[in-house]
């Protein structure tokens, strides 16, 4: 997907899952290639296997076939204790913000736990998570609080500075903002687009809303069924499409044609 020498290289990856009518192939020989500092969106309708795909990719799912190099290690072939101890180099963001986070902990526990588990004094590790509370724009103080107190935006960048804590490579982000309204989407975005330049993230970004992923992702990849049917820029794959799925998801976000000639005019320089 692209040029530049890949930080993370996803290589015909496949999923199977045994179900009463047999066997489902839930991901079909799917490839992403993902540079540093690059946002790749993986996008489809629900169901279409994206977020089994992300799952997969930071090993919550085993993969049946294929590969999941991070620079030169394949993270499809280690053990799950290896997973464990390497899990600092990919971490992952939900959709639902609140499920994820523990109700019984305060925020600052949660954004320090991985710390804590990898090694780094508690003491450090909880004032490591105030200073990441402000990186995410929210209060110091805020970290003595439970995730109830929180708003639904707030509780996403408290997912985003947990996720952060542990310095991630690659940050794998599963329909982070579809539960937010959209005033609250933006922010996000917008936060995400800042950390990715300020610490140099790769980000893996799944949706369902393609004018979500306009706004955020330099490439693309377009899935259907399991399977990736378009890829490239995204400037190019919603600007010119070429796949008739494609065409499809473009012309039923409201305003149609309007919106493939307008809303894409300026995905190069989102």
């Amino acid at each position: 997907m692209t040029e530049a020498v890949p930080l993370l290289d996803v290589a015909d990856l496949t999923v199977e899952f045994s179900t009463r009518r047999g066997i489902v192939r839930a991901v079909e020989h799917v490839d992403v290639r993902i540079a540093k500092g690059e946002t790749v969106g993986i996008v489809g309708e629900s169901g279409c296997g994206k977020s089994t795909l992300a799952r997969c990719i930071v090993r919550l799912i085993d993969p049946d076939t294929g590969a999941i190099v991070l620079e030169g290690r394949d993270w499809a072939k280690m053990t799950r204790e290896n997973v464990r101890r390497e899990t600092r180099h990919i971490q992952m963001v939900f959709q639902d913000p609140f499920g994820s986070l523990n109700p019984r902990r305060k925020a600052a526990e949660l954004v320090a736990q991985g710390p804590i588990v990898h090694g780094t004094p508690r003491a450090q590790a909880i004032a490591d998570a105030r200073e990441l509370f402000a990186l995410v724009g929210l209060d110091p103080a805020a970290g003595d609080r439970y995730p109830h107190e929180f708003s639904g935006g707030q509780r996403q960048r408290i997912g985003l500075a947990r996720a952060l804590a542990l310095k991630p490579d690659v940050l794998v982000a599963d329909e982070p903002v579809s539960a937010l309204d959209v005033s609250v989407q933006a922010q996000v975005l917008k936060l995400l687009s800042e950390l990715r330049q300020r610490l140099g993230l790769s980000i893996v970004f799944i949706t369902h809303d393609l004018r979500v992923a306009a706004q955020i992702c330099d490439l693309v990849a377009v899935m259907k069924d399991g399977a990736v049917v378009e890829h490239g820029l995204a400037a190019e794959v919603f600007g010119n499409p070429q796949h008739a799925y494609t065409r499809a998801l473009l012309d039923s976000i409201p305003g149609g044609e309007f919106a493939r000639e307008h809303d894409t005019a300026g995905l190069a320089g989102a």
